[in-house]
């Protein structure tokens, strides 16, 4: 599966935008400070994602 994600930042509440075909591991990646671009905004919150079968799919939503 491949997925879109939002996360709300708890600490300065703005949004980002992510795509990721393990969205398990890159939600721990990002709650753990291993991304460059939020790892300055933790704690975050999954506020919505979508699934989608195919990456083609998920790429043009």
């Amino acid at each position: 599966m491949f997925y879109i994600y939002i996360l709300q930042s708890l600490k300065d509440k703005k949004l980002y935008i992510g795509y990721t075909n393990d969205l398990k591991r890159r939600m721990a990646e990002h709650q753990n400070g291993l991304s460059q671009s939020t790892k300055y905004r933790i704690p975050l919150e999954l506020i919505y994602y979508e699934a989608y079968k195919n990456n083609q799919d998920a790429q043009a939503s």
